[in-house]
């Protein structure tokens, strides 16, 4: 068998710690076993390797999430990255393509997709080996691991006599909870040429690469809209402790406390969170029921029950992204004005940039902590704290971390954006 985890997401049901790139999948919000910092992502991956350890996980993702993943996972991966996102169905079949097209596996191998967005325990993932050998016993076409509701939700899809029933009505969700219906964990399982067959009848296209040119003039479409719904299904029971953490209220119900950050809570308040990445404290007094969080992309503070509905307010606010990771560490924008923008950049040990250039913007590095080694155009040079490096618009440059390394970066210039930069190849060995 073959997993593909389903990493996409526009980042903002989890605002203001999430955002277009950082997804909630990659907000460090619980811990391992050891105690360190985890995401869902981190969390996932570890537990699948748990029961399969000589597993190689394929991530679908969107091309601005791949830095994130490599900084997070830090090991070889199979990454199929969508041109931009169409939703699930075509993420799917984009992988799987993927797969065969530049990794020569069988046709009747199967594939098990699962959402990266789901807290469950270790054994939630041994059910995998169960749906693979359903799949090889040619049973129905698409294996499901289904879960037990504990609530009338109209967010999940429900899987009840071999028929999956998605975009519900709350009667229509309570009525078929009291029918014995199951929720639809996210996971699927299905033989690779019989997915591959029946997406042919549904988009037209020769293999991965023709498929890939053709995405821009996709319309958007839902692996359970495209499949499920017309489709032999059958679903696994899992009776253990599954959550899909989509909203502010699922994600602080599996907080390993209240407050992550600097935070102080009144003794009068009752069931509030504080979820807090500034140098800043926030204190909460004589309130319940609420949640606040913060960041560099702004101040959240909401009723439990209103959280799931802070997503239409998302798009009044500036999308900007003010913190992301990166594969070789991550960046933090402190300051933003007309014409400079002053970022804190975290290296780790070993890594480096690319060698880019920029048309419309000056840089000025400055090294606040670590050694390492600057590349500007061509020339090497041993950096250390305090030292200050200059780059006009147009030069090349990058840099080497010797050590763990902080920078200060300061970008001047009248057109500063993402798209001014130019990458060239340059031999690190």
């Amino acid at each position: 068998m073959k997993i593909v985890l389903l990493s996409g997401g526009s980042g903002q049901n989890l605002w203001p710690l999430s955002n277009n790139v950082r997804s909630k999948q990659f907000i460090k919000i619980f811990r391992d076993e050891k105690g360190n910092e985890e995401s869902l992502l981190q969390r996932i991956h570890r537990q699948i390797r748990h029961y399969y350890s000589d597993m190689d996980c394929t991530i679908a993702t969107a091309n601005a999430q791949v830095s994130t993943i490599l900084n997070q996972l830090n090991t070889d991966l199979h990454i199929s990255i969508e041109p931009e996102r169409k939703d699930t169905f075509y993420a799917i079949l984009l992988a799987c393509e993927y797969l065969v097209g530049l990794n020569e596996i069988k046709q009747d191998e199967t594939i098990i997709v699962c959402p990266t967005d789901l807290y469950v325990e270790n054994e939630f993932f041994s059910l995998f080996a169960q749906l693979d050998a359903r799949v090889q016993e040619g049973r129905k076409a698409y294996q499901l691991i289904g879960v037990q509701p504990d609530e009338v939700s109209t967010r999940y899809g429900y899987i009840k006599d071999n028929h999956f029933y998605n975009q519900v009505t709350k009667e229509e969700a309570k009525k078929l909870i009291e029918e014995g219906a199951l929720w639809n964990s996210g996971v699927v399982a299905f033989c690779l040429k019989d997915f591959l067959a029946q997406a042919k009848e549904i988009i037209s296209y020769e293999d991965y690469l023709d498929l890939y040119a053709k995405y821009e003039e996709l319309e958007p479409l839902s692996f359970d809209e495209a499949i499920l719904k017309k489709s032999k299904i059958e679903a696994l029971p899992y009776e253990g402790k599954w959550k899909d953490i989509g909203t502010w209220q699922t994600f602080t119900k599996e907080m390993q406390g209240n407050i992550i950050g600097q935070g102080l809570l009144g003794e009068d308040c009752k069931n509030v969170h504080i979820i807090n990445e500034l140098d800043l404290p926030i204190l909460c007094t004589g309130v319940e029921d609420i949640i606040v969080s913060a960041s560099s992309q702004g101040v959240l503070v909401t009723s439990e029950e209103a959280s799931e509905s802070i997503k239409p307010y998302i798009a009044e606010i500036n999308p900007r992204v003010m913190y992301s990771e990166k594969s070789w560490g991550a960046f933090h924008i402190i300051d933003v004005n007309e014409e400079s923008l002053t970022i804190k950049v975290t290296m780790k040990k070993g890594e480096h940039m690319n060698y880019h250039s920029h048309e419309h913007r000056d840089e000025v590095w400055t090294i606040v902590s670590g050694e390492g080694k600057t590349i500007v155009d061509g020339m090497e040079q041993f950096v250390k704290a305090g030292d200050v490096i200059t780059m006009q618009a147009g030069c090349k440059h990058t840099i080497i971390a010797l050590t763990d390394l902080d920078i200060i970066e300061v970008q001047l210039g009248k057109e500063i954006n993402v798209q001014d930069k130019t990458i060239f190849e340059y031999d690190f060995e």
